[in-house]
């Protein structure tokens, strides 16, 4: 591919993804706007729509991404291990510093940016290291910053359920009844532009006072999940695709959600906003970059 037609598959990955965020935020800037609503929906409704909608397919063989979803495994924890010591050094707390670091946005950004990068047949995928991802969030993640949570918790999660019962449906190879999978597909379809709306809107809340350690995590973050991947990929046997899907995983900046799991567990969230949000800010320098060595 020549560097010129590399340059233009960038630009229509990334331009779409910025597009829709920039939308999300100077409509925010200029409303008095609450996505609480909108967000509970995603996650309650639609995100649970698009998991069946792909896991249910009759195409979709979990195994084929079983290598793949153990190196998004090890990315994920991988991190947290490597990035522990350097918390001391930078005087901040694990709880505070390391979830944004290991738990990426595999969902707003890693979901549409996929399905740009390599087409719409990447979304299974993309779609397993966002279940990896989420899994280990809401079991290990919660755990860092509450040893009493229960695990069995998760189980009541609608994504979790959408997740178990699309592979059920498809291991089993059950039907679908044709309007109904229309409409399961149609409210799927609602939660990648609302997700990368919900980031531009989320960016009008930088708070720029955390400044320093914001920019450590936005260097961290991804350095750390590559290093990680580029360790595994020694010992795992991905096909080259999956290479692609996986370190394009790794160099994700910090989930939106580590900000709202620390708002509840009270652990220094407005500390942790800053950090997920000025990471996904320089996420714009660092996903075209990795995007022009993958492609």
């Amino acid at each position: 591919m020549s560097s010129a037609l590399l340059i233009e598959r960038i630009f229509f990955t990334v331009f779409p993804l910025l597009a829709i965020a920039s939308i999300g935020y100077f409509y925010a800037k200029n409303k008095s706007l609450d996505m609480s609503a909108a967000n509970a929906a995603n996650i309650d409704i639609f995100i649970p729509a698009l998991l069946f909608s792909v896991l249910s397919a009759k195409s979709f063989e979990f195994l084929s991404y079983s290598y793949l979803a153990l190196g998004a495994f090890f990315i994920v924890i991988g991190s947290g291990i490597l990035l522990f010591p350097i918390c001391r050094l930078l005087h901040v707390k694990p709880k505070t510093f390391l979830p944004p670091m290991m738990f990426n946005n595999s969902g707003n950004l890693g979901l549409p940016l996929v399905i740009l990068a390599f087409g719409k047949e990447a979304l299974p995928a993309g779609v397993v290291l966002f279940i990896v991802e989420n899994l280990l969030h809401f079991t290990v993640g919660i755990y860092i910053l509450n040893r009493k949570t229960n695990p069995l918790q998760l189980l009541k999660m609608p994504m979790i359920v959408a997740t178990f019962a699309g592979l059920a449906w498809s291991y089993f190879q059950l039907p679908v009844y044709p309007p109904i999978r229309t409409a399961i597909d149609m409210l799927g379809q609602i939660a990648i532009p609302l997700m990368l709306f919900t980031l531009g809107v989320r960016m009008t809340e930088v708070d720029f006072s955390h400044w320093k350690i914001s920019l450590w995590g936005a260097l961290l973050c991804p350095l750390s999940g590559l290093l990680i991947a580029l360790m595994v990929l020694q010992f795992i046997p991905l096909e080259p695709i999956h290479v692609s899907y996986l370190l394009l995983f790794s160099i994700l900046p910090p989930a939106l959600l580590n900000y709202m799991v620390a708002e509840r567990f009270g652990q220094e969230p407005q500390q942790v906003a800053a950090i997920v949000l000025i990471g996904n800010m320089a996420s714009l320098f660092t996903v075209p970059l990795t995007l022009f060595f993958i492609l």
